[in-house]
């Protein structure tokens, strides 16, 4: 299936029974695959034998050990309740109605961020949810088909760990009522990860976030980003805090990606980080897409844009090139870059080249024309 305008369209596909898939694509306990682009060449947990956690202090503990590790999940990891309720204070900068987030009084941010914004004296959410389980270096972590969900609690990957892979899980339900809620996947200080055909959703902060510390490099493929939610900083059913890429020296490839139902950071990209964001489909944002700011370096080709708003905001301080000019890529990557696709959506378009001089040794994914997207495969429980 090629891309369709039709969100319909998109969705039945997602939706489609697993067993209709090839032999080649049935679920599986092994890593399928491999990774393309910055992140090529992680290994993971290797050939350590597999384990399958049964309760939830089970996966913490092999998440977070010394040892290389296979982790197989074949069901479902509730944290909701295993750390109790916080009680605390918070504000609602974007509107009392019941369909806008509240945003959690963390470390005084609204005190200090927004002082105007009307206060609510009384909230209560998951702790579970807040700080995500810590992953070690040398770790696998598959699903089992479409059984591999972690409900209330994110993943977290910082202070120098590397060679992780995440693959075929849904990380869904950290606190989406409220801003700082907690955040589905954290990379801060970490190398060699590779997150694919992982779906979030219903998350209070950020879907993906890589802070302020160096990531290096990072590959995100075949992945779901489902905005669809019940209370929004928009107010609207989309979800703003999409994807937050601020690393101090990052390089991800974000390649193959659904993203749909979102407002806003879409990505965000700053800091010092070199994107390369390659046959994502984008679909259904009334707000932005890419948010550029100072030090981010995007190259994006063949992605395909549909009932997308404004792909990229305004008023962009970063580097933006949008391969309007195909062979401004040959020299560095080797290949013409590929044209991107707008259908009923806003303006994309960056002519920034100088800054394509920072793939030249690197690990570069792979391009298809824009008219090859194809999302039937993408996502959680596709492979």
């Amino acid at each position: 299936m090629k891309f369709s305008s039709s969100i319909a369209f998109v969705a039945a596909a997602l939706l489609s029974s697993v067993s209709a898939l090839p032999s080649s694509l049935q679920p599986r306990a092994v890593v399928y695959g491999a990774a393309e682009g910055f992140a090529k060449g992680v290994t993971g947990g290797g050939s350590a034998s597999p384990v399958t956690p049964r309760t939830t202090d089970e996966l913490i503990k092999y998440l977070g050990d010394s040892s290389p590790r296979v982790i197989v999940l074949d069901r479902e990891f509730d944290f909701t309740g295993t750390e109790g309720t916080e009680v605390g204070s918070g504000c609602s900068p974007w509107g009392t109605a019941s369909g806008c987030q509240i945003a959690i009084n963390k470390n005084g941010w609204c005190d200090n961020y927004q002082p105007n914004a009307p206060k609510v004296s009384r909230i209560s959410y998951d702790k579970a949810g807040v700080l995500g389980i810590t992953v070690a270096s040398d770790k696998t972590l598959v699903g089992l088909g479409s059984k591999g969900v972690i409900k209330g609690k994110g993943l977290r990957m910082v202070n120098g760990v590397k060679n992780i892979i995440i693959q075929n899980v849904h990380i869904t339900n950290l606190n989406p009522q409220f801003v700082w809620g907690g955040d589905a996947i954290t990379i801060d200080g970490a190398d060699m990860v590779w997150i694919d055909h992982v779906k979030t959703s219903l998350i209070g902060r950020q879907h993906i976030v890589l802070g302020n510390g160096p990531s290096n490099r990072v590959t995100i493929s075949n992945s779901e980003i489902d905005g669809r939610t019940n209370w929004s900083a928009t107010c609207d059913g989309n979800h703003y805090w999409g994807m937050y890429f601020t690393g101090s020296n990052d390089m991800v490839t974000l390649k193959g990606n659904f993203i749909h139902h979102t407002t806003g950071r879409s990505p965000k990209v700053a800091g010092n980080t070199l994107l390369h964001a390659v046959n994502n489909y984008f679909i259904s944002s009334p707000g932005h897409n890419f948010e550029i700011s100072a030090g981010g370096k995007v190259l994006a080709e063949g992605n395909v844009f549909t009932d997308a708003s404004a792909p990229v905001e305004s008023g962009m301080t970063g580097q933006l090139f949008t391969a309007d000019n195909g062979s401004a890529c040959r020299a560095v990557l080797g290949r013409n870059c590929a044209g991107n696709t707008l259908n009923n959506s806003g303006a994309f378009r960056g002519s920034s080249t100088d800054f394509l001089q920072n793939f030249a040794g690197k690990n570069i994914a792979s391009a298809s024309s824009s008219s090859q997207v194809d999302v039937t495969h993408v996502g959680f429980g596709r492979i």
